[in-house]
């Protein structure tokens, strides 16, 4: 499994109108509004990496309003909670 998280700038207008068409997307799992140089952050699930420009490149990238994204893939996840669940013992407390 492929994770990637896009950064996209918008119209200022039209935000909510293309978190929610980015968010119908097959192989987006989530998206955010947020504060800063972005409008919106996309979390993407895809199984390879060249699902992604089928994602990103022929979908998300032509919605209208969209004005400019920025892909980052991820090489592994750290978690808190995954980590106590992998070292804890259960002593059935």
């Amino acid at each position: 499994m492929v994770t990637a998280f896009v950064m996209i700038q918008t119209a200022t207008d039209s935000i909510p109108e293309c978190a929610q068409q980015i968010s119908e997307i097959d192989g987006i799992r989530e998206v955010y509004s947020v504060a800063g140089d972005w409008d919106l952050i996309a979390i993407a699930h895809v199984h390879k990496h060249e699902d992604l420009a089928e994602v990103i490149a022929n979908r998300l990238s032509k919605i209208p309003g969209i004005r400019g994204t920025q892909t980052h893939i991820a090489f592994r996840a750290y978690s808190t909670h995954d980590l106590d669940a992998a070292f804890s013992l259960d002593l059935g407390e």
